[in-house]
C-alpha cells in the first residue's frame, strides 16, 4: 500500500506506474491520495474543438491542465478535498475479469460511504462531470441525485488498475471550474449533479474518508505501508 503525494503531478502520476508494476509481479497494490490542484482531460477531450480554449481556462482558475490515460471526460481535483483512490491487481488474462473489478470496486466505495454515513446508490444523473457506467451518487432533499464517485479501469497484459475519484467537498469555485471547462468543451454538464461526502451528512476531514476508503480496499488483507517518495521514476 502507497501513502502520500509526491512533490509533483508528474512525480505523483509515476506512483501509478508503480503500482501496476507491483501488481504485474503478483501482489495488489493499493493508493487512496489527494493528487495535486489539477485538471485531467480525457482523451476524447482532447479531439475537441474547445480543448485548447478549455486548457487555459484551468490554468487561468489554478488548475493545472494535464491529459490522463484512463477514464473519460474531464475531472477536477483542488489538491485538498478531492481524493483519488486506485487498486491494481495481478491478471492472468487482460480479455477477462473487467466487469468483476468494476463490480468489486463499486461495492467497496459503497461499502465506505455506507461506513462514512451516507446512503450511497448506484449510476450518476445525466449531465454530470466524467460521465460514466460505474458511478456512485447519493440522493438530496428534493430527492434528486448528485454525482460523489466515479470509477474507472485501466488494463495491460499482466496488471489492471481499478481508480476513481471521491469528492469529500465541492465549492462553488471547484464546481465553476468544471462548467466553464465543459461548456468551452460543448459538452453537456449540470453543476447540480455534482455531489460530495461533506454536503452529503458526511465528515469534512479528507483524512478521515481517506483512511476509511483505504481500509475497505484492503479489506481483510495485511497490508505493509509504504510512504510515497518525493520523487518516483516511472518503471
Amino acid at each position: 500500500m502507497f501513502r502520500g503525494r509526491a512533490a509533483t503531478i508528474e512525480a505523483d502520476r509515476a506512483v501509478s506506474d508503480r503500482l501496476l508494476s507491483v501488481a504485474g509481479d503478483g501482489e495488489p497494490a493499493v493508493r487512496v491520495w489527494q493528487p495535486h490542484r489539477q485538471l485531467a482531460f480525457g482523451r476524447r477531450d482532447c479531439r475537441l474543438e474547445g480543448y485548447d480554449t478549455a486548457r487555459e481556462i484551468a490554468r487561468e482558475r489554478g488548475f493545472s491542465p494535464i491529459e490522463r490515460g484512463v477514464g473519460g471526460r474531464a475531472v477536477a481535483y483542488d489538491g485538498e478535498t478531492t481524493l483519488a483512490f486506485a487498486r491494481a491487481d495481478p491478471v492472468a488474462d487482460f480479455r477477462r475479469g473487467t466487469d468483476e473489478r468494476y463490480e468489486q470496486a463499486t461495492a467497496t466505495l459503497e461499502r465506505a460511504l455506507a461506513e462514512l454515513g451516507l446512503e450511497p446508490r448506484r449510476g450518476e444523473p445525466p449531465e454530470t462531470f466524467c460521465p460514466g457506467t460505474h458511478s456512485l451518487s447519493v440522493a438530496t432533499t428534493d430527492s434528486s441525485e448528485r454525482k460523489v464517485v466515479g470509477i474507472a479501469q485501466r488494463v495491460r497484459q499482466d496488471a489492471a488498475l481499478t481508480a476513481g475519484i471521491v469528492l469529500v467537498e465541492a465549492d462553488d469555485e471547484f464546481v465553476g471550474t468544471l462548467e466553464a471547462v465543459y461548456d468551452a468543451l460543448g459538452v453537456g454538464f449540470d453543476p447540480e449533479t455534482v455531489g460530495s461526502v461533506a454536503g452529503s451528512g458526511g465528515p469534512t476531514d479528507p483524512d478521515t474518508v481517506r483512511a476509511t476508503i483505504e481500509a475497505e480496499l484492503v479489506s481483510d488483507a495485511t497490508a505493509t505501508v509504504e510512504p510515497v517518495p518525493d520523487r518516483l521514476e516511472s518503471p
